[in-house]
């Protein structure tokens, strides 16, 4: 018999989990001796629990900062390292290939034939090539088609579990109360609240297998609302891919997006209206250079304000959605656009006024500039976040997350909400390809 090879599996709390669970977990050929963290904060020195890791890992399995890299392939007699985390550029991935080889192991990426699961209903998968393109409004757009035409919606939401991992390993939402039972962070509430707000049904967590079984149950079409830019958990019957012409080129350069790019049956340019004509034409170009027979559907982000009066001529603090600008790179975002377009003074630098953990954000994603990223992984960041809302010398705030941040924070001045959803452009739309694919 083969000896076992020792693998480790790098990852940020979300894909390295479902790799694990669907790939290596009941695998005897492989021994699975750590995990490593990086992205998300606070994750690292936690245990992926035996409850979940299965009969082969009483112990469960470590989860090491990615810094320990190396040090931890000596050390556990690493044979194979497994990268398992997205949104991160192509030289990025190869450099981590490099150090990982040069450590005289191998590096692996798991492709879609070993990692998805196929489910017994229809699953439409919307994608992305980057954090913070507009994925969520085109799967809001498209659970509304599919209501309005009598069909069941579940959404599944790609996986954040920085929490407790056993009671995390399935978890539904469809009340605002679920959303506080399951101690949501910002980032959690930001993709679960617009569903859960329509009427609509979102599942995440942990055990995506055990997910599907229960989503199933209840749906008669599966929605995977992907999370980053990486590819469905699940087996879709239909791919929408989602690229932003305000960052032209990240579409052929940032990995796996530009692999959920190859896989689109229809590729949504969305934010037309706010990009460049250039920007527009280049990854229209770069879409039919990669994947020449997707369809390519052009569309609007357009922007509603609840409170426009306090925009106007009005000193404002920008409050963008955290991930979009720190590792999507994103140099404005909604709010950044209404505060533009409906004429402020000002938008205010909040970095003289952070605290704690939201001045360690900016130490380590200097470019975000003047704008305030919603960051909330836990508790104590959702308070440092708070009082630099509440510390830094304004006329109003204006929030650009998908959510409302007022409802979740007492915010000592007043505040807008920037809404945004999907517009599309000419006679091919979301619709006509739903009912062309027998969906609607």
């Amino acid at each position: 018999m083969s000896k076992k090879k020792n693998v480790l599996i790098m990852g940020a709390a979300g894909r390295d989990f479902h790799n694990f669970n669907v790939f290596f977990r009941d695998n005897k050929d492989y021994n699975v001796v750590a995990f490593t963290a990086t992205q998300i904060p606070n994750i690292e020195g936690r245990v992926y629990p035996a409850e979940l890791a299965g009969e082969l890992y009483p112990n469960g399995i470590k989860i090491y900062e990615e810094k320990e890299l190396v040090d931890l392939i000596n050390k556990l007699n690493v044979h194979e390292v497994v990268f398992s985390y997205s949104d991160v550029p192509f030289e990025y991935v190869m450099t981590k290939a490099s150090i990982v080889n040069a450590a005289g192991v191998t590096f692996r990426l798991l492709g879609g034939e070993e990692t998805m699961l196929k489910s017994t209903k229809p699953v439409i998968a919307v994608l992305a090539v980057r954090t913070g393109c507009g994925k969520s409004q085109t799967s809001r757009k498209i659970v509304k088609l599919l209501e309005n035409a009598g069909k069941k919606v579940v959404a599944v939401r790609h996986p954040m579990p920085y929490g407790d991992l056993v009671k995390q390993k399935v978890q539904r939402f469809a009340t605002l109360e679920d959303l506080k039972k399951h101690e949501c962070t910002i980032e959690e509430i930001e993709e679960y609240e617009p569903h859960v707000a329509r009427g609509g049904v979102i599942y995440a967590g942990v055990d995506y297998e055990a997910i599907l079984r229960e989503a199933e149950k209840e749906a008669d079409v599966i929605l995977w609302d992907g999370g980053n830019n990486d590819m469905a958990f699940f087996k879709p019957d239909l791919t929408f891919t989602v690229v932003d012409p305000h960052r032209p080129g990240h579409e052929l350069r940032y990995y796996p997006g530009n692999t959920s790019l190859r896989l689109a049956d229809v590729a949504v340019v969305n934010k037309v209206d706010s990009a460049t004509k250039e920007g527009i034409e280049e990854v229209h170009k770069n879409v039919k250079q990669v994947n020449p027979t997707a369809i390519i559907i052009d569309a609007n982000s357009p922007l509603t304000v609840d409170y426009p009066e306090l925009i106007k001529d009005k000193r404002v603090l920008v409050v963008e959605d955290g991930p979009t600008l720190t590792h999507g790179d994103m140099k404005y975002g909604a709010g950044t656009v209404a505060a533009q377009r409906l004429g402020a003074k000002e938008i205010v630098d909040p970095r003289p006024f952070t605290v704690a953990s939201i001045t360690d954000t900016y130490e380590k994603y200097p470019n975000i500039g003047v704008l305030l990223p919603a960051m909330g992984y836990g508790d104590q960041q959702m308070k440092d976040l708070e009082d630099t809302i509440n510390k830094t010398e304004c006329d109003s705030v204006i929030i650009g997350t998908p959510i409302d941040l007022g409802r979740i924070l007492k915010i000592n001045k007043p505040h807008t909400r920037v809404m945004y959803e999907l517009d599309e452009i000419g006679n091919v739309t979301l619709e006509t390809i739903l009912k062309e694919k027998g969906l609607l």
